[in-house]
């Protein structure tokens, strides 16, 4: 992606599946892409955080300062954005429990779940 299609937007970062800056999403499912073979993508539609550039909750992560030094965030979005699209008000469990998956280094929880949670307004 980041190479022959110029999505620069996913980072690499542990190239394990333990951190989450590698998330997009795969028909909508957040999927650490460090770990995906691409011969299992087939015809899925995979969104990175380049597909996602209007979507409000970049707003709200900036609003509430959730983006610190900011190489998490674009996994972190991609992540949020599954969330919201499913459960449109999580509770702070349900945020808890989707943002499992992703790492923040500077340690933004709080200001994480604060996007996540007033991402509407």
């Amino acid at each position: 992606m980041r190479d022959d299609l110029g999505l620069t937007g996913t980072k690499l970062a542990c190239g394990e599946g333990h951190c989450g800056a590698c998330t997009v999403q795969l028909d909508g499912v957040p999927t650490l892409s460090c770990i995906t073979l691409v011969h299992t993508v087939g015809d899925r539609e995979v969104t990175t955080i380049e597909g996602l550039h209007d979507h409000p909750l970049i707003h709200a992560f900036v609003r509430t300062d959730a983006v610190q030094c900011g190489f998490c965030t674009p996994g972190q979005i991609v992540s949020a954005a599954a969330l919201v699209k499913a459960n449109a008000a999580p509770t702070h469990d349900e945020i808890q429990h989707a943002m499992s998956g992703n790492l923040c280094r500077c340690g933004t929880y709080p200001k994480i779940e604060e996007a996540i949670s007033t991402w509407r307004d």
